[in-house]
């Protein structure tokens, strides 16, 4: 995959009813803060199909997972009722 952004964008775009969006804090199961003996992790649990398709053969194509980030910022303007320009 080249771009995951643009296939995300993509996506966004024309099959927005089609992208499954998961909150993490509502998946986790366990985590971690890293240290000088192993790194940061959380545990998520998240429904099977997403571990059949992650876990599924390498010459298959698979379904795209990402990890998004939305800043806070960007969140609050999101749902602001005020538009600022360039948000047009």
């Amino acid at each position: 995959m080249k771009d995951p952004r643009q296939a995300l964008l993509f996506a966004l775009e024309k099959y927005p009813e089609r992208i499954l969006t998961l909150p993490i804090e509502k998946l986790l199961m366990d985590s971690a803060r890293g240290n000088d003996k192993r790194s940061a992790y959380v545990k998520l649990a998240v429904p099977d199909d997403m571990v059949k398709s992650l876990r599924g053969s390498a010459d298959k194509s698979k379904d795209v997972f990402l990890l998004v980030s939305i800043p806070k910022e960007v969140r609050e303007r999101s749902e602001s009722s005020i538009i600022l320009p360039g948000e047009v």
